[in-house]
């Protein structure tokens, strides 16, 4: 066996540094996390002053492995591997509360399995309630039922609704799904509001949006909207004839020639589904007569296009 470290809340935030964290961000810093309660806490000035006050990073879900470079005081200097970003070649950097990570030995799993519904309770294997997982969670699998499935996570072995998660033999292995489908699973989060740094099922982000719904489909891309943004396949911009539903449109700072600011995804119709900014939420919104047209950027394609076809 292997020994790795985790994330060992429903979601751990990642901050710029162990002064990032304000005196209204406790919920967010405990063990378990109360994200309801952080979330339902803040005024919009204080939900804004984590991006302008650049104090949040991006977010791990439980289970979700870390790289630890050093532990000073009650924080960890981290990594997320799974998270790909040009601030370090390893992945996203950050800060943890060392009290949300575990210390865990892993066993080379025959199967694993991702949360497909927006939220799943966990149960201890006595079925008592343990936690809430968010959308795209992925565990290990120690067996199968119809009922649960039996899951390796930081508190031990515990059980999730088979009907809640999705089970392939590798990480690499989930299927790869069309635009159409990555559209289909943004859909439910319809309303949902927006969160700096998000990257669960309680609040995205416009590129954690973005991030997740394609990890569903099975395609791992970049977290940052900017990393996004010169990934995938590049499609015309100019011809929207072209575009293909499920496909990441761009949008940059000074009329489209300056640094990327936001992410979307291409719904059809002229529409996109994308998570806008504090104090809005997830909607679907038609590009025509905004100010998008002359920020569009970019436009890539992760997915593939028809069955039996992998871009």
């Amino acid at each position: 066996m292997t020994t790795n470290w985790v994330c060992a809340v429903s979601v751990a935030t990642v901050w710029t540094s162990p002064e990032a964290p304000r005196e209204i961000d406790q919920f967010g810093l405990e063990h378990p996390v109360q994200l309801n309660k952080w979330i339902e806490k803040m005024r919009y000035e204080e939900l804004l002053d984590l991006c302008d006050g650049n104090r949040v990073q991006t977010q791990l879900l439980y289970g979700e492995p870390v790289i630890v470079d050093s532990v000073e005081g009650d924080w960890a200097k981290v990594v997320c591997p799974w998270q790909a970003s040009k601030k370090d070649e390893r992945g996203y950097p950050g800060w943890v509360p060392v009290k949300q990570l575990a210390e865990v030995e892993q066993s080379t799993p025959q199967q694993f399995a991702r949360v497909k519904v927006g939220r799943a309770q966990l149960w201890t294997t006595q079925k008592q309630p343990l936690l809430v997982l968010s959308f795209n969670t992925i565990l290990r699998v120690s067996g199968v039922s119809e009922e649960f499935t039996v899951v390796q996570t930081p508190h031990g072995e515990a059980l999730l609704a088979t009907s809640d998660i999705e089970l392939v033999t590798a990480l690499d292995a989930f299927p790869k799904l069309d635009g159409e489908a990555i559209v289909k699973l943004a859909l439910p989060f319809l309303d949902l509001p927006y969160f700096w740094g998000g990257m669960s099922s309680y609040g995205y982000d416009c590129s954690g949006f973005s991030y997740q719904m394609t990890k569903a489909a099975g395609y791992l891309i970049p977290r940052d909207a900017s990393d996004q943004a010169v990934a995938g396949l590049e499609v015309n911009k100019e011809d929207q004839s072209e575009w293909q539903l499920g496909d990441l449109l761009f949008f940059a700072n000074d009329e489209g020639t300056g640094s990327v600011r936001h992410v979307g995804i291409y719904s059809g119709n002229g529409q996109m589904i994308h998570s806008p900014s504090t104090g809005q939420s997830i909607e679907i919104r038609t590009l025509e007569g905004t100010k998008f047209v002359k920020e569009l950027c970019a436009v890539r394609r992760f997915a593939r296009v028809r069955e039996g076809v992998t871009l």
